[in-house]
This record gives C-alpha cells, structure tokens and sequence, in this order.
C-alpha cells in the first residue's frame, strides 16, 4: 500500500510540475507578445522599416479599412512608407485594452488602440480609434506576426 500511495504521489507531483511549466510559459510567452505588441506600435510611431523587417513574418497579410497587403515587402511599401511615413510627419499608436491568448506555437492578440498624427502636407491634427486583430506565429523561438486586421470602432446608434 505505502509503494502505491508513493507511485500515486509522484504521478501527482510531475503533473503538477508539468502544469505548472505550462502556466510559466504561458505567461512568458503572453509577456513576448505584449512587448511585439509595444514594438508594432513604436514601428508605426516611427514609420520603422527596419522594426517592421523585424516583426513582420515575410508571408504576412494586413487587412484594413484601405484594403490589404500580401507578404511584408508589400506592407513596409504601402503602410509604413506610404501611409505611415509619407501621410504623416508625426505620429502615435497607442495600444490599449490588449487581451493575449496563446496555444502553443500560435498566438492570438485583440486591442483598441488610438492614433494620433499630423498630416504631412498642412500639419492638421488627425485622430482616429479602432480595434485590432493580430495572429502571431513562434518560428526559431521568435514570435512574428502572420495576420493583422484592423478597423475603426463600432458604430453606435439608430
């Protein structure tokens, strides 16, 4: 009885041990994409190439209220450089509201955010808020993003 109660024990601690790795590497992970979130957001504050080359999976897709973009060449052209970087002379994204869900090497993240810029061409103030969907990929240990669909807030009302 007492070696069965043993066996029962050290079922019982690994479970335990492996549930508790899960929850600490949910949690480092969940940690990973919150801080590719805050690189997404300062990439578009910067209009950054560079940053975006760094986040972006190469197949990526981008859809929003303009259209969509296939794969990051085509992003970093039409979003970073020219609506970002050309429409613009300053801007902020402001993530907020950021849930987080993972599933192994797949992720998942949902947000507002709120944009604050100035029109390049006559530095009129522009605001605008929304909400986001990211799809989030662990390749080589490094999260990229593979999917983002963004639109403005809902519309309330008769």
């Amino acid at each position: 009885m007492h070696t069965k109660c043993m066996k029962v024990l050290a079922c019982t601690l690994f479970i335990i041990g492996i549930a508790a790795s899960f929850a600490e590497n949910t949690n480092t992970d969940q940690a990973a994409i919150e801080h590719l979130i805050s690189d997404y957001a300062t990439m578009i504050s910067q209009a950054d190439v560079t940053a975006a080359e760094r986040i972006f999976d190469p197949n990526v897709t981008f859809i929003h209220p303009r259209g969509e973009e296939r794969g990051r060449a085509q992003l970093i052209a039409n979003v970073v450089q020219n609506l970002m970087g050309a429409t613009f002379s300053e801007r902020k994204l402001i993530p907020n509201s950021v849930y987080v869900h993972v599933n192994r090497d797949s992720a998942w993240a949902e947000f507002g955010w709120d944009f604050n810029a100035k029109i390049r061409k006559d530095g009129t103030a522009f605001h605008s808020k929304g909400r986001e969907t990211q799809i989030y990929r662990r390749e080589a240990g490094q999260w990229r993003i593979v999917h983002v669909h963004y639109s403005g807030e809902p519309v309330n009302g008769t």
